[in-house]
């Protein structure tokens, strides 16, 4: 019996991958370029046991177990034998035992918060480390989600589209380490954590087949817009680095309405903070605050350390929690700022219902996957069942 556990982190795009040039190796129409968030506060936590003992693979998600025919997670395991094989072992156990998998993640999944991309790595690295796999393995996660391959670095990383038909150029590469950046700031604004109504998947699909948006993005707007970024990100230029995430999310939350029928994920919150941000930094005369949404209605704030304080206080004054909220903003520990009425005014936008947003998740740069030594962390039990 071998039984190995790891987390993975959060990848939260600032140029967005959307749109596949081709579907069963999960290759992407363009570069994108994402920051890797801290496991402290979000994370995929996921335990394989192999053991001869076991008769067919199972797995356990979030507390349900799932069907192992799955062509992505076959995908996965499968291209991690193979690679097991070409180096010559399997680590401590044999690479033909049926595995048990068990993954938690711990914050709202299929939200719009990357929770495949995290899921999808930390399985990844998990069989790289049961099987003491060496290398890259970007190309293997690439096959199980897409953005699954930007996880498994830390910091500031770009997924290479590739131009190669087998993929083999499609890998995800550190632009620069977390430690490049300390004083980068997230804020995640949950606004649901129900399941969206359009997959990402479907709604890729459906967008390469009838969105011309698209492809004017692909050829004309993602390349010069990469490049610009790699530059914000080398010379911490935090004013380009914040509008070309908020011009690329709006665009492709654009391409979402282009398609069709469209898929739709922001919703009347999502633009409220939006135009909050805007407001923000136009009252400020520089962009402080950049906003990102993914496929959902999940809201990305970056800022500096130095802003998070007002930025705090700004957004409890315009969502302010339920009364019986107990924990509303968790994460790193911070003050919050009360906000002048004087700014206040100069935003004019008033105070919303009460509850709109579930919380906020304070949290910053991170580094990639990490195997943990403890053995109660493992989600499995010796029987290999779920604890």
């Amino acid at each position: 019996m071998n039984i190995v556990t790891c987390i993975a982190p959060v990848n939260i795009a600032v140029i967005k991958y959307w749109g596949k040039r081709d579907e069963k190796l999960i290759l992407p129409l363009n570069d994108s370029i994402s920051t890797t968030l801290c496991t402290e506060q979000m994370h995929a936590k996921t335990t394989i046991m192999a053991s001869s003992e076991f008769t067919e693979d199972r797995i356990w998600l979030n507390g349900r177990e799932e069907s192992f025919d799955n062509p992505r997670l076959k995908s996965c395991l499968e291209g991690m034998r193979r690679l097991a094989q070409e180096q010559g072992g399997s680590g401590e156990g044999s690479n033909t035992w049926h595995i048990h998998v068990c993954s938690r993640n711990n914050f709202p999944t299929a939200a719009g918060l990357a929770s495949s991309a995290a899921g999808y790595a930390c399985l990844a690295y998990t069989l790289k480390e049961l099987y003491s796999v060496k290398g890259d393995i970007t190309a293997i996660a690439r096959q199980g989600s897409g953005s699954a391959c930007r996880s498994l670095h830390g910091g500031f990383v770009r997924w290479h589209k590739g131009s190669a038909a087998d993929g083999t150029d499609s890998v995800a590469k550190q632009i620069a380490p977390s430690s490049h950046w300390p004083e980068l700031r997230i804020l995640i604004l949950v606004v649901t954590n129900q399941k969206k109504l359009t997959s990402s998947t479907f709604g890729m699909q459906r967008s390469v087949e009838t969105s011309e948006l698209l492809k004017y993005r692909v050829s004309h707007c993602v390349p010069d817009r990469v490049e610009a970024m790699v530059e914000a990100i080398k010379n911490k230029d935090f004013e380009t680095f914040a509008e070309i995430t908020m011009k690329d999310s709006n665009q492709f939350h654009a391409i979402g309405l282009d398609t069709y029928p469209p898929a739709v994920y922001m919703n009347d919150v999502s633009h409220t903070i939006a135009r909050v941000v805007h407001r923000y930094n136009c009252v400020k005369g520089a962009n402080k605050v950049a906003y990102t949404f993914d496929a959902g209605p999940n809201a990305c704030l970056y800022m500096l350390e130095s802003e998070v304080p007002a930025v705090l206080g700004l957004m409890k004054h315009i969502f302010p929690p339920r009364p019986e909220h107990v924990q509303y903003v968790r994460g790193l520990k911070t003050e919050t700022q009360s906000i002048s009425q004087e700014v206040l005014s100069s935003l004019g936008v008033e105070p919303q219902q009460t509850g709109l947003l579930m919380e906020m998740i304070l949290t910053k740069l991170g580094e990639g996957p990490e195997r943990l030594t403890d053995p109660k962390d493992h989600l499995l039990t010796e029987g290999g069942l779920p604890k």
